[in-house]
């Protein structure tokens, strides 16, 4: 039977509490250095370098937790990523940028609009756990055939319409975290989000039958994690092993 976990504090400190190599799938969905206020946390820092300082102690814990077959997904945007990716390549092994197009957002006239996320996809050794997901070709010459998804994810974003919706700043589409989760791990794996906010990917995992540990700073992220979802958004591509 899984397991749900959540954990309230400094995920650094709770991290150094368990065991090594026990994790199969690490998601998170950490501050961006956007140097805004979004209430429900704060994401202002002194410098680049303060940041970084706190993402890279934490990325070598991660690398302690997950199994020779784990793998790390890091999702950010303009910000960072780049300063990220570089300090990830000396920790990790790197397997692909995914890049998440939403949609929605803001437009400017001295730039193209920015729509998208990238997520990094990471593992630590070359011998992991991976699931190609399938979704039907486009193309009218393979029509009723399936192809296997690349790495451009295009899942709208959740409006503040949406059944989906809970009171969370950045919730993430529970349709991304399935992507990641049936690619990434099998059923029965240990899985964890150490910046888990409203619990998406840890409530969709379990949903899968992973065991699920969940950490956050923040006393309503907790709530929101332990809670039941709303809705579940319709179903993307299948799996297949390969």
């Amino acid at each position: 039977m899984s397991t749900f976990i959540t954990y309230e504090g400094d995920n650094l400190v709770i991290m150094r509490e368990l065991l090594s190599e026990t994790i199969d799938l690490i998601y998170i969905d950490p501050p961006y250095f956007s140097q805004r206020n979004y209430g429900d946390f704060d994401d202002r820092w002194k410098s680049m370098q303060h940041y970084l300082d706190f993402m890279v102690e934490r990325l070598k814990e991660m690398h302690r937790l997950l199994k020779p077959t784990g793998s790390i997904y890091v999702h950010l945007d303009w910000h960072a990523v780049h300063y990220v990716k570089v300090e990830m390549d000396k920790i990790f092994n790197f397997q692909n940028e995914i890049i998440w197009s939403f949609g929605l957002g803001g437009s400017s006239p001295k730039r193209w609009s920015r729509k998208h996320n990238t997520i990094l996809f990471y593992t630590k050794s070359d011998d992991y756990t991976f699931t190609p997901i399938m979704t039907p070709a486009k193309s009218n010459r393979l029509a009723g055939k399936n192809k296997k998804m690349d790495s451009v994810w295009l899942i709208p974003s959740i409006n503040n319409m949406a059944k989906e919706r809970i009171d969370y700043a950045t919730q993430k589409p529970l349709e991304l975290m399935e992507r990641i989760i049936l690619a990434s791990s099998n059923e029965g794996d240990l899985v964890a989000d150490f910046f888990c906010g409203s619990g998406s990917f840890i409530k969709k995992a379990h949903e899968l039958g992973r065991s699920c540990i969940g950490v956050d700073v923040s006393p309503k992220a907790l709530v929101l994690a332990r809670s039941p979802t709303k809705r579940e958004p319709d179903k993307g591509g299948r799996a297949e092993k390969v």
